[in-house]
């Protein structure tokens, strides 16, 4: 069974400079970070006693005969890309709810493929996973997705990251010492807005308005290297919050898919009450947004926004990890004797535990003999 962790991403500043359509031409940057809630794959080859093959549980459960038959896109496209011809079973959790701008599609696709590799047996790089992730969602489900939710998902950390017009991209760590990094981070406020809405859908009326907004996105982007010297300059860290306000402004005039009369209302509000900027998370129309507020100030707007969910959150730097693994084995046809490695966890107090136990295999099923060889 192999059960990987993944981050989810907050992004402050270059959103919509990540797609294609722009970066190819333009060039394009973003400000991001992951933080401390995860999208959560358990995987493992599915046994021989049931009459479906695969087994996907999320928010629904499907149990089908082939992956043709998977009607969840990202599972389906990643097990076919993958050459998964075995039955395997496949669980999501998630921390926070999908389609609310954290960038959780993408962190489940990597998820899933940094799962299916470990359940093969294979460690591949964080840059692989980031790139394999971005083919499948853009080249094989057709999907209207910018690049930094993947490489986030992947990489992890805080990060500035540059795209280039050979769908290249360079990834440079946002180094701060820990005072001012716990300073930007106390001023940040999540919150859910209590809408959820499809990325894709937003995302492809916004890039067909890309011609159109040349001098806006192009404002953007430069705002993600005065972000970085504003933090590195040890200037005023509210003037951070001042150019997320500048540039909230902005990307709402986008698209009117962006915001929404509700949404306006509960970012007015907080900014009534003492919130210095702040942004919709991710393409828009509704799901998490970000308030930078001084500390002193934050319970006042919570009080402001009373039917608005609060949620705390730290930065993170791991990126995707398998977090649980015991050796997995293709399926055979016959009945054969063998050794088999059994560990446990990878971080056991920071130790792997081993020991040799001797199976048959019978149809892809492990039966112990009840030898054990250490």
């Amino acid at each position: 069974m192999i059960i990987s962790k993944t981050p989810y991403r907050i992004s402050f500043f270059g959103g919509g400079t990540d797609y294609p359509v722009w970066y190819k031409e333009n060039g394009g940057a973003v400000l991001a970070t992951t933080i401390d809630k995860y999208c959560y794959i358990t995987c493992r080859y599915l046994p021989p006693f049931f009459r479906h093959n695969h087994r996907i549980v999320y928010s629904k459960v499907e149990n089908v005969e082939n992956i043709s038959q998977i009607r969840h896109p990202s599972v389906r496209a990643t097990l076919e890309y993958m050459g998964i011809e075995n039955g395997v079973e496949i669980h999501h959790d998630g921390d926070l709810p999908a389609r609310t701008g954290l960038g959780s599609s993408s962190s489940f696709t990597v998820g899933l493929l940094h799962s299916l590799y470990a359940l093969k047996g294979v460690m591949p790089t964080s840059l692989r996973l980031a790139n394999e992730a971005i083919h499948i969602e853009r080249d094989v489900l057709k999907e209207h997705v910018g690049s930094q939710d993947q490489i986030l998902a992947a990489c992890g950390g805080f990060k500035k990251i540059c795209f280039s017009g050979d769908d290249d991209f360079k990834l440079t760590p946002v180094i701060m010492n820990r005072d001012r990094l716990e300073e930007l981070q106390n001023h940040i406020m999540l919150i859910f807005t209590g809408f959820s809405r499809i990325a894709s859908k937003i995302a492809k009326s916004q890039i067909k308005n890309t011609h159109r907004k040349k001098p806006e996105l192009a404002s953007m982007c430069s705002m993600v290297d005065e972000a970085l010297k504003i933090l590195a300059e040890n200037r005023d860290i509210k003037d951070f919050g001042r150019l997320l306000h500048e540039s909230w402004k902005i990307k709402r005039s986008l698209t009117d898919k962006i915001s929404t009369p509700e949404i306006d209302d509960i970012y007015n509000a907080a900014y009534k009450a003492g919130a210095i900027g702040g942004k919709l998370l991710g393409a828009g129309g509704g799901g998490f947004m970000i308030l930078f507020v001084e500390p002193d100030k934050q319970s006042r707007v919570k009080k402001s926004l009373k039917n608005v969910l609060h949620v705390p959150f730290k930065f993170e730097n791991a990126g995707s990890e398998i977090i649980f693994h015991t050796v997995s084995y293709e399926p055979v046809s016959d009945i054969e004797t063998q050794l088999v490695t059994v560990s446990g966890p990878i971080k056991a107090q920071g130790k792997t535990k081993t020991k040799i136990v001797e199976v048959k295999k019978s149809r892809g099923t492990l039966i112990k003999t009840g030898k054990v060889r250490q």
